[in-house]
């Protein structure tokens, strides 16, 4: 993570000072539980919540002492015990480090999950907006990148609406998967600790005891957690090339907002370019990147293996703090987006009626042509449209096999706008619940 692609509020989940803290609390609520169990004094663990609360953690220090003793979590205990004083002795009684690394990593991913659905809800909430103002701004469908049917602007906008509504119930899924606490010792036989102490710990932290763990949590929650971080990734570059592609020079049918003062390029002063969505698609990339790590860690050796400790150290925050960027990104380009329904009508008519073909090839069919037949006719008129610039319409009422089965009415009925339209309102309350 560079500062560049980077938000406060996710960047302080990973920093170390919020990684200790955490750490600290994980200790000090076992303690609490083992003071209930009456394994340690309660006085004890008073102390060290009343010393290690107030502590201000040196992180200079821990990784100091880490440098001799080559372990994070010593490192961290030593530094504690400074603040606590002699009760320092009743302090990860029972526990084995990954218990506090692993417990720790879901806090923090959980946390993440809160700011990213937030920030899903925030893009919603601007593709609602934009989808209303444009739910009858019609313009060209396009498959394989080709005029294919009319459609409007408003459903290009629902159609991402309903994708990242998919995406939010994905990640609350994800995120209750991975609230996931292991507080079971060494090879998770709770031999050295009571299940009791787990459950007071994930309970006071907001988590679900792990049913059942070897020295670390499986980690097929943490793979589907950053596959789901890739799905809504791709779904932010979904919309992020449809932008890229809208705002071409030949379609120019929407435009990223270009701000007073912003410059396109060094060279060339004309130049407004889509630079935030094409951001967008790089940023998408990385996410991506690394769900696969991610699932190469579940194949873990016997009870554990640290393995997956590097790749986690690096993908955690990676991955929640460009994700995060990059969804507060893609609702800025939406909520400023500019539209240009007069190029989108110049587009829908630069075919001169191409788009209006299927109809045409279905009032053939019912007017008793085979399909074969009826589709033979309608693209012979069509050929003449794309080779020699004709007009769909001219065509259709000059070709006599045409004007034999269907009268000029007929024909010129298959033109109209509105029936690519008609069923709008169907799709809105479908995907809105309001149309």
């Amino acid at each position: 993570m560079i500062p560049r692609y980077s938000r406060p509020e996710m960047v302080a989940i990973w920093s170390p000072e919020t990684r200790f803290r955490i750490w600290f609390e994980i200790e000090a609520h076992a303690c609490d539980a083992l003071a209930e169990l009456g394994v340690i004094p309660k006085e004890a663990a008073r102390t060290i919540w009343e010393k290690g609360g107030a502590a201000k953690f040196d992180v200079a220090k821990i990784d100091e002492i880490e440098r001799v003793t080559k372990h994070d979590v010593i490192a961290f205990l030593t530094h504690l015990a400074e603040f606590v004083g002699p009760d320092a002795r009743f302090i990860h009684q029972g526990m084995t480090s990954s218990d506090v690394l692993d417990t720790c990593l879901a806090v923090q991913l959980t946390r993440a999950s809160d700011i990213l659905l937030a920030d899903i809800d925030a893009l919603l909430a601007a593709l609602k907006r934009r989808a209303f103002e444009h739910k009858d701004t019609v313009t060209i469908g396009r498959s394989h990148g080709i005029h294919a049917e009319p459609t409007t602007f408003g459903v290009k906008l629902a159609q991402a609406y309903a994708e990242f509504s998919r995406c939010r119930e994905r990640l609350v899924h994800a995120r209750e998967d991975i609230a996931t606490c292991a507080i079971s010792g060494a090879v998770g036989t709770f031999a050295n600790i009571e299940p009791y102490v787990e459950e007071h710990v994930a309970a006071k932290l907001g988590l679900k005891p792990e049913p059942v763990s070897t020295q670390v949590i499986p980690r097929d929650c943490h793979a589907m957690f950053f596959a789901t971080l890739g799905v809504i990734a791709s779904s932010v570059e979904r919309l992020a090339i449809e932008i890229r592609h809208l705002q071409r020079t030949e379609v120019l049918e929407a435009e990223e907002y270009f701000s007073p003062g912003q410059k396109g390029s060094s060279a060339m002063p004309h130049k407004r370019n889509p630079v935030l969505t094409e951001n967008l698609t790089g940023l998408a990339r990385m996410v991506r990147s690394m769900a696969l790590p991610a699932m190469e860690d579940v194949a873990l050796w016997h009870e554990r293996d640290i393995s997956h400790s590097s790749v986690e150290r690096m993908i955690g925050p990676d991955a929640t703090v460009t994700l995060d960027f990059a969804l507060a990104r893609l609702t800025g380009v939406v909520d400023k987006l500019l539209v240009y329904p007069e190029n989108m009508e110049k587009n829908l008519n630069k075919f001169r009626g191409l788009v209006h073909s299927q109809r045409v090839l279905l009032a053939l069919t019912q007017a008793g042509l085979s399909r074969e037949d009826a589709y033979r006719l309608v693209q012979r008129n069509a050929m003449k449209v794309w080779e020699h610039g004709a007009d769909f319409l001219e065509e259709l009422l000059a070709d006599r096999d045409v004007t034999a089965a269907l009268s000029e009415a007929d024909i010129r009925e298959k033109f109209d706008l509105g029936y690519h339209t008609k069923h709008v309102d169907t799709i809105f309350r479908r995907v809105f619940g309001e149309a």
